[in-house]
């Protein structure tokens, strides 16, 4: 499916699995008991936290899930759509989802569930949506100032706390128990004798508190994926034990103008410096860029050398590392960067070399040879089969 490594599932095959996870979801919330709407509503009224329970739950469980998966680099992170914040809509909004929430009791995810089984307060409450769906739509110009006003932007909350995303989870976690105990102790209180947390084996929910603060924890120190890697390429250690075997400028350019069909070029300086002088057979990625799915196929290609260009010949032997550790074979960098594959090719003046050498007289050559087939290449270069976008939907 689209943000997992490696790709395991085709489009169609990823249109059926969507069914097969929609249906098993509908399973889950009607056996959880959310085709109720009095057990749904009881949230409201105190007497039963179960909607509360299992949001949690799912809350946690899809958290490590994403966390571990893509440490483990079985996620890509960055492909993972995260809704843009409206501040003031969204207050409104939820004003008007907890109204809705209270006087019909479902909300349109298990309103389908319950009407799925034949409930009839759910199917009119199905009806009353669609019929709201479409009188938004009619009222979206004169709405639309105030719905599009107060942008912030696809925030994390994380983020907006300013601590980590390991800290985050581990106090999710601990909210998340501290939640189970404070509405246990309210449903007892508001529903003596039917709630649902009377009923509960208080020795496997210990146990569980204790094995989700353990959970709790793994997340904390967990390291990304991404930040490990990008530390251990930029360790200069790391570097000086593992060093990256260097290409020269003449026998890139050489290669160059040989066209030769097992070379590629992967250029990490910014897409301006690419653009002035794009050479041949050449990608422009970010450093950045390597961890996305996006540029895998041409950076995987079977008996192909990988030469990692920057300006001057300081960064690339980190982006080189990197690609290395991500499992790509073959890989150099180029001696002096794009700076001195200028000066001693596409700059070269008669005297740069030993007058008469073979060098020299290369190089002579080489000049115009390959400034033709930068021209010729110009508007050419290598595209990915597919861009990849971020998969956007959610609730």
């Amino acid at each position: 499916m689209a943000p997992l490594y490696p790709d395991l599932l085709s489009n169609e095959l990823n249109i059926l699995s969507g069914l097969l996870i929609g249906i098993a979801f509908g399973y889950v919330l009607e056996q959880a008991g959310f085709s109720s709407s009095r057990r749904l509503a009881g949230l409201f009224y105190g007497t039963d936290f179960t909607v509360l329970r299992v949001f949690f739950t799912a809350a946690i469980t899809a958290m490590a899930g994403v966390i571990l998966l893509g440490a483990a680099g079985l996620l890509d992170l960055e492909l993972i759509y995260i809704n843009p914040t409206f501040l003031g809509p969204a207050i409104v909004g939820g004003v008007i989802m907890g109204v809705g929430f209270i006087l019909g009791g479902y909300c349109p995810g298990t309103s389908i569930c319950a009407a799925a089984i034949g409930k009839k307060d759910a199917l009119a409450f199905v009806v009353g949506g669609l019929l709201g769906v479409f009188l938004y739509g009619e009222a979206y110009p004169l709405v639309s100032g105030f719905v599009n006003s107060g942008a912030r932007g696809p925030i994390k909350v994380f983020d907006s706390l300013g601590v980590s995303r390991g800290a985050f989870a581990l106090f999710l976690v601990v909210a998340a128990i501290g939640a189970f105990a404070a509405t246990s102790w309210v449903e007892k209180k508001a529903n003596p004798t039917a709630a649902p947390s009377r009923f509960f084996p208080r020795r496997t929910h210990r146990l569980a508190a204790a094995g989700a603060v353990a959970l709790g924890f793994v997340l904390l120190v967990v390291p990304g994926r991404r930040q490990r890697l990008m530390a251990e390429a930029a360790d200069p250690q790391y570097q000086k034990a593992h060093p990256v075997p260097a290409m020269t400028a003449d026998e890139l350019a050489f290669r160059l103008i040989d066209r030769d069909p097992h070379l590629l070029v992967v250029d990490i300086r910014g897409a301006q410096d690419h653009a002035r002088l794009a050479l041949p057979a050449s990608i422009n990625v970010p450093v950045e860029g390597l961890f996305g799915k996006e540029w895998a196929p041409l950076l995987g290609r079977r008996h192909t050398t990988r030469v990692f260009v920057d300006e001057d010949g300081s960064r690339a032997p980190q982006a080189a590392l990197l690609a290395e550790l991500l499992g790509y074979d073959d890989v150099r960098v180029l001696e002096g960067g794009v700076s001195l594959l200028r000066r001693s090719i596409l700059d070269y003046r008669p005297g740069d070399a030993p007058a008469g050498s073979d060098l020299a007289r290369f190089r002579g050559e080489a000049r115009e040879l390959l400034a033709q087939r930068i021209a010729e290449a110009k508007g050419h270069g290598i595209k990915p089969k597919k861009i990849i976008k971020k998969i956007q939907g959610g609730c």
